[in-house]
């Protein structure tokens, strides 16, 4: 037992670990939480101070409301994507300007993440709206394979 704190106590103390703060909605809710965390720690009667806060990524989520066709959004973005269905359902996608990844999903929804700042997943967002649109699936063709799926699962 003892030698748990005292491992909990050194991690703790060393000024050179930084902590980290995940899950806030927002980049307020995350300074204050990490606020709240270092005075929590004071409290508790370790050393502990507030100092160098700095958002290191922003993630954010979204739906374009329309499938995408993945396949030849890769073979046409060859440089910037990577799509293996067989490891992973999603296509990513490293824009070079804004630096941030985006997971393209076949429903239309997507995660960006990597931006230091807000701003940059909505110039992200900005640049890759008019791409998914040109990989937009005819609703028909979808809903034929739904239909086909649907088929399949009943036989």
């Amino acid at each position: 037992m003892t030698s748990t704190k005292r491992e909990a106590d050194s991690s703790i103390e060393d000024k050179r670990d930084p902590k980290v703060c995940t899950g806030a909605k927002s980049e307020q809710q995350s300074k204050l939480a990490a606020r709240k965390y270092a005075r929590i720690i004071q409290k508790l009667g370790f050393q502990a101070s507030f100092k160098d806060f700095k958002i290191q990524n922003i993630v954010g989520s979204c739906d374009v409301k329309f499938p995408i066709r993945l396949e030849g959004l890769a073979y046409s973005h060859g440089a910037f994507s990577s799509y293996e269905p067989e490891l992973f359902p999603g296509l990513i996608y490293r824009m070079k300007q804004p630096k941030i990844v985006l997971l393209i999903f076949v429903s239309g929804k997507i995660v960006l993440t990597g931006a230091k700042v807000r701003e940059e997943t909505y110039a992200a967002f900005e640049n890759i709206y008019p791409v998914l649109t040109e990989f937009r699936k005819s609703q028909q063709w979808y809903e034929s394979i739904m239909c086909i799926l649907i088929l399949f699962q009943g036989i």
